[in-house]
């Protein structure tokens, strides 16, 4: 089944960008994705789980976490909340 996974990754550069271009080209499951470096926004949409997709772009060593503001509706967030990182 085909999902859209948004993440917000801890992007300052060029290389950067080709880091979690490289992992996520590698990532089986990936259909296309998009790299959004000024909005560090990373789109992937594939036969993934969420969770594989977070834990595969957190291997290039960028802060990542799920984007808040794509919570299932219903949900109420603030559109700059910073996400509380959970052991």
């Amino acid at each position: 089944m085909s999902q859209t996974v948004v993440l917000k990754v801890g992007m300052s550069c060029q290389g950067c960008v080709g880091a979690v271009n490289r992992v996520l080209g590698k990532m089986e499951g990936v259909e296309s994705f998009d790299i959004d470096l000024k909005e560090q926004k990373v789109t992937v949409k594939g036969n993934v789980k969420p969770e594989d997709v977070l834990q595969t772009v957190s291997k290039t060593g960028k802060k990542t976490s799920f984007w808040e503001a794509e919570a299932p509706a219903g949900t109420e967030t603030k559109p700059n909340s910073e996400a509380v990182p959970t052991a």
